[in-house]
């Protein structure tokens, strides 16, 4: 299995979630998005839609993160991500769809980069636009997780949501969201970034993150 994704993308760093969390073994395969590496040709005449992740796996690829963390469950029901009870399992989605429709569409790289050019916003700019979707979303799953009553994970262990969740508040960390005044969300995080799991799929430890040069 080959992992093909951005040691800094919020979608490829789901799929790594998923797959350590599943115990699955993989191979990291490098895309420099900073280079357009996955507009070229090598890559793009496998995956049309030129964006990462893409999993190699079992003789496919296959892109779209949520599609791939649903197949990931289906093709290896070991360690399962989503809950067996139907209700939780609604939850889980509720919330992972939330982060993934929400803020990945209008925070992606490519957004980003067209405010900039040709819309001429500069980065201070930027990143109101990028704190202000953040807001939008995370208050309210902030009050659903208060409903909930959670406690270090939305369920026993860290599944589905953990795996949307995570690389969605180190997004926010970076752009200077104040994640921490989400008690919910900010103890969710801190939960999972002790486990090794969690720890062996952060940006900070990839390979191709330039600090490991």
């Amino acid at each position: 299995m080959k992992l093909h994704g951005y040691y800094r993308s919020s979608t490829s760093y789901r799929l790594r979630i998923a797959l350590e969390l599943k115990g699955l073994e993989y191979e990291n395969v490098p895309v420099n998005l900073l280079k357009a590496e996955q507009k070229g040709e090598a890559y793009s005449s496998r995956n049309p839609f030129a964006s990462v992740p893409m999993l190699e796996a079992d003789g496919a690829d296959r892109a779209q993160s949520m599609a791939m963390i649903e197949w990931l469950d289906e093709a290896y029901p070991e360690k399962p991500l989503l809950p067996a009870d139907i209700e939780q399992r609604y939850i889980a989605r509720e919330l992972g769809m939330a982060i993934a429709t929400e803020l990945h569409a209008p925070l992606n790289l490519p957004v980003l980069k067209y405010l900039k050019d040709p819309l001429g916003h500069d980065q201070s700019e930027i990143d109101v636009w990028y704190r202000h979707w953040l807001a939008r979303t995370l208050a309210p799953l902030e009050q659903r997780l208060a409903q909930l009553d959670t406690g270090d994970f939305l369920f026993d262990a860290p599944g589905y949501f953990e795996v949307i969740l995570l690389p969605q508040t180190y997004n926010a960390r970076r752009f200077e969201f104040d994640v921490d005044a989400l008690k919910h969300v900010a103890r969710i995080e801190t939960a999972c970034l002790a486990l090794p799991e969690f720890q062996r799929a952060h940006p900070d430890n990839q390979p191709d993150n330039p600090d490991n040069a």
